[in-house]
């Protein structure tokens, strides 16, 4: 196999020939591509031939990743005169028996990865002239279920409490958002932060802070991608508030009908004994007067007591 250096120099060489000899092909890729993590991806690319040369040979194949459009780039998959360049781990031809009458020169990516987002050029010699196109590639990483956790683990009512929300695994970067049970949106009460992990994916991880007397039974934690689409969401229940129960014992009616007949007692029971007080005093007054003196003339009358 031809090494990187000595390929890339019989490619220019045959690019100048193939440039005298006039161009009947043209290279048409699609231009914006989209892959998995983890899976495979496609960048579809075509040789298009003219009447003028119907049946061409491909003479070489180069497939690059560039960091601009402008760039260089650096060799994935070469293929010249019949000789492969080392391709790079991960990287091959669309079709595993591709061969020099083939057309599509599609390349795979066998295992995508974040470093694999962005642009790519392929260029193509025939015997017939040459020809390149850039393409994209959008690397995108679905997002976790999000998980919610509150601080304190166990929120105590008419207290001051912070809901977290975590999701990870998700490229690119994209966004946490709050709501309540009615629909109305706490985002802009949130903090959220985002950090990117070796493999490029980011964790999101947002904070809304909950002060005392908040009125809302459960708030959802949704989490949208970069596009702004929305890819899961989760639903964090408050506790319920303590519910008042009523005293043990009898029930308020019949409190209120004790009450009543107690009173109603207590009256009776006044009234006797106010009764009881006044005959009494009224008996200690018409005995006085049966035992006092009576006068007759100078000399008091004694009225004899009557016992009745």
């Amino acid at each position: 196999m031809a090494s990187g250096g000595t390929l890339l120099f019989i490619f220019t060489v045959l690019c100048i020939n193939a440039v005298k000899s006039g161009g009947f092909i043209k290279v048409e890729c699609k231009t914006k591509n989209v892959g998995h993590y983890g899976q495979q991806s496609l960048l579809e690319c075509v040789v298009k031939t003219s009447t003028d040369a119907p049946d061409p040979t491909i003479r070489a194949v180069a497939w690059k990743k560039l960091t601009s459009p402008e760039d260089e780039g650096d060799l994935l998959l070469g293929f010249n005169r019949g000789k492969w360049d080392q391709p790079k781990r991960g990287y091959r031809f669309a079709e595993p028996l591709w061969d020099e009458k083939n057309m599509n020169v599609s390349l795979l990516i066998t295992n995508t990865a974040v470093a694999d987002d962005g642009y790519y050029k392929c260029m193509v010699i025939t015997d017939s002239g040459d020809n390149s196109m850039v393409t994209t590639l959008k690397v995108q990483a679905r997002y976790s279920v999000p998980t919610v956790h509150s601080i304190p683990e166990k929120i105590v009512p008419n207290t001051n409490s912070t809901l977290i929300c975590e999701s990870h695994g998700g490229y690119p970067k994209g966004t946490l958002h709050w709501f309540d049970e009615e629909g109305n949106d706490w985002t802009k009460s949130s903090e959220m932060e985002a950090t990117q992990s070796d493999d490029g994916l980011f964790q999101l991880t947002s904070r809304l802070l909950l002060f005392r007397g908040a009125t809302f039974q459960n708030y959802t934690c949704v989490v949208f991608n970069a596009s702004g689409g929305k890819e899961d969401e989760i639903i964090f229940e408050m506790p319920a508030p303590p519910r008042l129960t009523p005293p043990s014992g009898p029930e308020p009616i019949e409190i209120c009908k004790i009450v009543v007949r107690l009173v109603v007692i207590g009256s009776l029971m006044v009234g006797l004994l106010c009764v009881l007080l006044f005959c009494r005093w009224k008996a200690q007054q018409v005995q006085k007067c049966s035992t006092e003196p009576r006068t007759v003339g100078h000399h008091a009358v004694y009225r004899p007591e009557v016992n009745l």
